[in-house]
C-alpha cells in the first residue's frame, strides 16, 4: 500500500512538472493567499496608509509541500502615510516560483483617502511597476535532447503593468475591490516563435466585519471573491475569533473550479505580540486528488509597525 502511494505521489509530481513546463507558454496568474485579510496590500494598492504608521510585512507561502517544483511565493510590503495622512505610499515585492519558472515583481503603491463620515474612510489606490520573468529551459529533463522548444532561457527582464483598487473601511469593517494588473503582457521566444499571453487580469472583491462576543472575544467573518481570465472563479470564506486582543484563530473554506469542481479547507492563526509585532501562520489542504498525496500548503507571516511615542496606539487593528 505504501509503495502504491509512493508511486502515485511520483506520478502526480511528474504531472505537476509537466504542467509547469507547458505553463511557460500558457496562462499565468497572480498568487493566492490564505491570510489575504492581513496581506491586502499585495493585491490592492488602496490599502496602503490604512495602518496610519510605517509598517512592514513579510509573508511566505509554500504550496503542495512534498512535491518537487511546487509553488513558492514570498512577498514583502512596506507602507506609510504622508504628513497630511490623506496620502499613503507603499512598495510591494513579490517572488513567485513554480518549478523552473521564476517571477519577481516590483510595484509602487499609492492611495488617497476621502473621509466618508466620522469613522469610515474610502481610499482610492493606484499601483505601477514591472515583473521580471525567467525560465531556464535547459534544466528540464526531456526525452528528445534536440527539441528546440527546450533550448536556452526565457528572460523577460521588463514587463510593465499598472493596477487600481478601492478600499472602504472603518475600525470594524472593510470592503475592497481591486484589479492588480490591468495590462496583458505577451512575448515571443525561440525558433518556434511562441507568442503567448503571459499576464492575465484578475478582479478581487474582499470584505469583513468584526462583532463583539462578550468582553474578551471578537468574531470576524470575511471573504474574498476572485475572478481571472486565466483561472476559474473562486471564493474564500473565513471565520476567525480574536481572544483578549492577543490571539486570532480561524477556519477557511475555498471553493474553486480547476478542471472540475474542487475546494480546500484550512486554519489560520495570528499572535499579536504587542502593538508593533505580529506573527501569523496558515495551513490549507486541497480537497482534490492532489491533496491526498502532499502535505498541504503553509503560510508564515510577520508584520512590524513603527509607531512613535507621539502617535500612540489608539485602537486595535483588526485587518
Amino acid at each position: 500500500m505504501k509503495a502504491m502511494k509512493y508511486l502515485a505521489k511520483l506520478a502526480v509530481s511528474g504531472l505537476l512538472l509537466a504542467s509547469t513546463a507547458l505553463s511557460s507558454f500558457g496562462q499565468q496568474d497572480d498568487p493566492m493567499y490564505s491570510q489575504y485579510m492581513f496581506n491586502i496590500q499585495s493585491f490592492n494598492p488602496a490599502y496602503v496608509g490604512s495602518w496610519e504608521c510605517v509598517g512592514f510585512m513579510v509573508l511566505g507561502r509554500y504550496q503542495w509541500v512534498g512535491f518537487d517544483g511546487a509553488p513558492e511565493t514570498h512577498s514583502f510590503t512596506v507602507q506609510a502615510p504622508l504628513r497630511n495622512e490623506k496620502i499613503g505610499l507603499g512598495l510591494s515585492v513579490i517572488s513567485d516560483e513554480i518549478g523552473l519558472e521564476k517571477r519577481l515583481a516590483f510595484f509602487t503603491d499609492y492611495s488617497y483617502k476621502v473621509k466618508i463620515n466620522y469613522e469610515a474612510n474610502l481610499r482610492m489606490g493606484f499601483k505601477a511597476g514591472f515583473t521580471n520573468y525567467r525560465h531556464t529551459l535547459t534544466d528540464h529533463v526531456i526525452i528528445d535532447t534536440n527539441d528546440p522548444s527546450f533550448e536556452g532561457e526565457i528572460r523577460e527582464s521588463f514587463m510593465p503593468n499598472i493596477g487600481v483598487g478601492l478600499f472602504l473601511s472603518s475600525p470594524r469593517y472593510y470592503v475592497g475591490f481591486s484589479i492588480p494588473k490591468l495590462l496583458k503582457n505577451d512575448f515571443e521566444y525561440g525558433a518556434e516563435s511562441y507568442n503567448t499571453d503571459y499576464e492575465f487580469r484578475n478582479m478581487n472583491v474582499i470584505g469583513g466585519y468584526v462583532f463583539d462576543m462578550g468582553s474578551s472575544i471578537k468574531f470576524k467573518p470575511s471573504f474574498m471573491a476572485r475572478h481571472s481570465e486565466a483561472l476559474p472563479f473562486s471564493v474564500d470564506l473565513n471565520a476567525s475569533f480574536l481572544f483578549k486582543e492577543k490571539f486570532w484563530l480561524g477556519g477557511m473554506f475555498r471553493s474553486h473550479v480547476w478542471n472540475g469542481a474542487g475546494s480546500a479547507i484550512g486554519l489560520n492563526t495570528q499572535f499579536i505580540i504587542n502593538e508593533k509585532l505580529r506573527l501569523g501562520y496558515a495551513f490549507d489542504l486541497d480537497l482534490t486528488d492532489i491533496g491526498s498525496y502532499g502535505n498541504g500548503s503553509h503560510e508564515l507571516m510577520i508584520s512590524y509597525e513603527l509607531r512613535s511615542l507621539v502617535k500612540s496606539f489608539t485602537s486595535p487593528r483588526y485587518f
